[in-house]
This record gives C-alpha cells, structure tokens and sequence, in this order.
C-alpha cells in the first residue's frame, strides 16, 4: 500500500480513521470484484483520496457505504467500508497506473522481471489491469483514455530533458492525469462546480506525487544509474523543496474553493499529512504544527460540529468476548495486522487471546492531547501532530 498519504490512526482520532479504513477496505473490495483477487495488490494509499474526495462531497449516505464481512487484515472484523462509484472510480485510476508501473518495471528489466518468463507473466497481468480499469472507467462516465495518455508521453517527455529542462515540464502529464481524476469526483458527487478547484488541487496534488517520489529516489537511482528528474534537469533540492511548498499552499487555495458537505478527512489528508509527506521527503523534523507549516490560513469549510456516536463512518460498538484464536489462525491474524500497522496505533484486538490491546504508540502518553492545530477556526482535526509514527 504505497502512496504519499500515510496518517497515523494516532492522529486521525477515532472518527476519522474508521472514515480513512471504510475507503481504503472500500478501494480493496472494488478492486477484487473489479479484477479478481490479486487485484487486490494494487491498493495504494493516493489512489483512495479519489474515494475520500467523493464522499466528501456528496456525504457518506449518498456516496455509499456497506457492511462487510470479516477480513484478516481488520483482523477478523466486520466493518462499514465505501462502495458505489468513488470507489469504483479509484479502483479504475488504481489499475491503470499499476499497469502502467508494471510495465515499466518490465522494460527496466527490474529484479525477478529480468527473466523472460516472470516478464511475460507481468505483462499479462497489465494487460488485464489496463483492460478491467478501462471498463471500470466506463462504468463510471470516466475516459481512462486521458490517463493512459498520460502515461504514454511521459518517457517521451523524459527522453527530451536534459540540463536546464525546467522540472515542471517533466512533471506535467503526471499533473494532467490526477487533475482529471479529481475533477471527475465533482461529476460522480453531482457537483459540477467543483470540477475546476480540484481539477487544480489533483495537477497539484500529481506534482507533488512526481517530486517527492525524484527526491526520495535520488541517491538510489544514482547509485543505479537510473533517470532521475531532479538529476536530469539539474534542479537543486531546494527548488524541489520550493516548487512543494508552492504546491501545498495552492491545495489549500483550491479546496477553499469546493464545496463539500463533510470536508474534515479530506482536509486531513490533502492539507496537514500532505505536508509531513514533504517533510519526510526532505528529511526535515517536525517542530510545529498549524498554519506555519503550510501557508497562509484556509477558509475553514467543514462543519465544525462534534462527532456523534452511530454517525456515518463511525466505528461499531466493540464486540462480545470471544473464544481465543488457534495458533495457526492467530498468526494469519498477526501477519495481517502487522502489515497494516494496526498494532502501531490506536486499539486492536489480540491476534490469539482476541483481548483489546493499546498500540505501541499509545506509549506517548499525553503528547497527543486533542487541539485545534491549524488555529483558523476549523475543528476537523480531532489529535494533533507530536507524533510522528
């Protein structure tokens, strides 16, 4: 589950993480039905934004929401995950970009891929990725046509970079694919409006995506030769950390613009983890949080109401006490679980005695106070920052 967004359930609150959980087991589930189960594979943590970004606009009841059944990775646990056309139009951008990076992979000539036969066997794979992604696209009024547009002109335009190539130039068909994708969220949400904002916060958002992963694979790609945007174009790191900066502040701008009727996890997400993103990308600590960190104050659009229990998103009551796992079982459970950092964060529950545990990083004790940290009046975000796990 690779991606730029990748918050901490510590810091989401409970509220917000069962909302982030119910769109990632979302996208998981529109994948499998979507492609089969190795489809499963591709569940990026970006790719779900796309979801986020619908039912933020439309709200949870009319972007639609299901109970599902038990799933190793929730650690045996039903739960209420997003379905309806967010869904399905993320599980489409999902499998075209990963048959896209898989075919990169493949002519690169990567690890295992260098041996004709795991090669072909990729390709076959992509070519049923792009296949059911396009119908998935269909399914949803959405021209996945632009994306593998996109993906085609890129080594076009990596080929004609040299020193002095301005990076944004490199950058652009990675920005052309995300604004098309984030803009058609306004049309599944009934929200044509919309459309222009985050058509420019998803360019934005794709800048960001191209830049920290060049600044993050630098040093490695040097070491294999490998093309590298920052070294190509001869662009210093502090014009990539410039250009980031820039590109924080201008989705802000935008997502002050939309109109959303539950905007606090996408704020979440495409604000403040968006940033510790670029300061983890760049190597930089994180000293302070709120407003410095990201720019000028936003207009605080979502609503600024508490959360009430049984509300759309909220996490079931716990459980009754159940019998304890088997061995075998319970390491199924613990494999799952620890893939997915659960046992990180928040609560879990025991992989063999079922029992309710603490996370690890419940350890901070009471440095994760709840506060208002952009200090502009708005209150989506339920625990601050201090720590970054």
């Amino acid at each position: 589950m690779f991606g730029m967004v990748r918050p901490c359930t510590h810091r989401l609150g409970e509220r917000l993480t069962a909302q982030w959980m119910a769109h990632l087991c979302g996208l998981c589930l529109a994948l499998r039905g979507q492609a089969g189960q190795f489809a499963r594979v591709v569940t990026n943590y970006d790719g779900l934004v796309i979801s986020v970004l619908t039912e933020a606009q439309a709200g949870a009841e009319r972007a639609g929401r299901r109970r599902a059944g038990p799933c190793a990775l929730r650690g045996m646990r039903r739960a209420s995950v997003a379905e309806g056309d967010g869904a399905r139009l993320a599980a489409a951008v999902s499998l075209i970009l990963a048959s896209a990076k898989t075919r990169d992979h493949v002519t690169d000539r990567d690890g295992l891929l260098a041996h004709r036969p795991v090669a072909a066997a990729a390709r076959r794979i992509a070519d049923v990725w792009d296949k059911e992604g396009a119908r998935a696209g269909v399914g949803v009024g959405f021209d996945t046509a632009l994306l593998v547009g996109a993906v085609e002109r890129q080594p076009e335009v990596e080929a004609l970079a040299g020193p002095g190539t301005p990076l944004l130039a490199v950058t652009e068909p990675t920005e052309t694919a995300t604004a098309a994708a984030f803009a058609h969220t306004a049309h599944l949400a009934g929200i044509p409006g919309n459309a222009a904002p985050l058509a420019e916060a998803g360019r934005l958002f794709g800048r960001l995506a191209h830049l920290l992963d060049a600044v993050e694979d630098q040093e490695k790609d040097a070491a294999s030769g490998a093309w590298n945007p920052l070294t190509a174009t001869g662009t210093p790191r502090a014009e990539a950390r410039r250009l980031a900066a820039d590109a924080l502040h201008g989705i802000r701008l935008a997502l002050d613009e939309a109109e959303f009727a539950d905007g606090r996890l996408a704020h979440v997400l495409l604000i403040h983890e968006l940033g510790r993103s670029v300061e983890r990308a760049f190597g930089e600590e994180r000293h302070r949080h709120g407003p410095e960190a990201y720019g000028p104050p936003g207009n605080p659009y979502a609503p600024g109401a508490p959360p009430h229990p049984g509300g759309p998103g909220d996490l079931p009551p716990p459980p009754p006490p159940r019998e304890p796992r088997a061995f075998l079982p319970g390491c199924l459970v613990f494999i799952g679980m620890a893939c997915t950092c659960q046992m990180c964060c928040g609560t879990y529950e025991g992989p063999w005695s079922r029992r309710r545990r603490d996370g690890v990083c419940k350890s901070c004790g009471d440095c994760c106070d709840c506060c208002n940290c952009c200090n502009d009046g708005c209150t989506c975000c339920e625990c601050c920052g201090c720590c970054d796990c």
